[in-house]
């Protein structure tokens, strides 16, 4: 009997850590050598905005996925449940992470509708709206690199990736395998449109998950920033 179940618990054992073990090997080698690239050094930080509450939030020091409501936030919750469900619900417990959505002062009440209806009961502590003067609003966004443009509402559907140093992080060249043997022209990913739900689910997941790796490897000393994501498709061009 005892053989029997010590046979039975060395199954179990290895049916239970088999599949960790293959994802502690699959995990580094597709994403630690490969960093999230830079695209606009300086990001304007949001030192001119309110919040509803006594918090004071920050770009700096903190990995941010930023985002413009506009003065009708309430259009915008396609957007804004696509980004809870499919970022902030994945993201909400990696360290320094946040949401930061702009708004223009006077929109405090469309923003609580529009939390209730996205979800006003889980934890949203790293979800935060910060309000301000449109000028400031458009200041901010001009300090983004970006093909979009702000609504006349001083809202677009389309979200943006700032790390912990105000600087905005996406792709140099977003070309696929195919299009890169095709050698069609490279073309850059500055911001992920919201509506798009295979654009976030997919690559701004996927471009998050290399962030936290780049941080986690700074911390440990081992990050290396020699080789990036268009140098790597530049070869296979070549």
């Amino acid at each position: 009997m005892k053989k029997n179940n010590t046979k039975r618990n060395i199954v179990l054992g290895i049916l239970f850590f088999l599949p960790v073990f293959f994802l502690l090997m699959l995990y580094p080698s597709t994403h630690n050598y490969d960093p999230l690239e830079v695209v606009d050094e300086d990001v304007s930080e949001i030192q001119f905005f309110n919040t509803t509450t006594e918090a004071k939030i920050t770009l700096e020091d903190h990995i941010t996925v930023l985002g413009f409501l506009g003065n009708d936030p309430i259009k915008n919750n396609i957007a804004a449940s696509n980004l809870k469900e499919l970022i902030y619900d994945k993201f909400k417990g990696f360290k320094k992470f946040q949401i930061v959505l702009v708004l223009p002062k006077g929109a405090e009440e469309g923003a609580e509708a529009l939390q209730k209806e996205i979800n006003y009961y889980e934890d949203m502590r790293f979800w935060h709206y910060v309000f301000g003067e449109p000028n400031d609003i458009q200041n901010l966004f001009r300090s983004l690199k970006t093909e979009e443009p702000l609504g006349a509402d001083l809202s677009t559907d389309h979200i943006f990736i700032i790390d912990k140093d105000l600087k905005q992080r996406g792709r140099l060249d977003d070309r696929n395998k195919t299009e890169v043997e095709k050698k069609a022209t490279a073309y850059p990913l500055y911001s992920y449109d919201c509506i798009e739900v295979s654009e976030i689910k997919n690559k701004m997941s996927d471009d998050l998950r290399i962030l936290f790796t780049e941080y986690r490897q700074k911390r440990k000393g081992t990050f290396d920033s020699s080789t990036r994501r268009a140098e790597d498709l530049k070869s296979e061009d070549e």
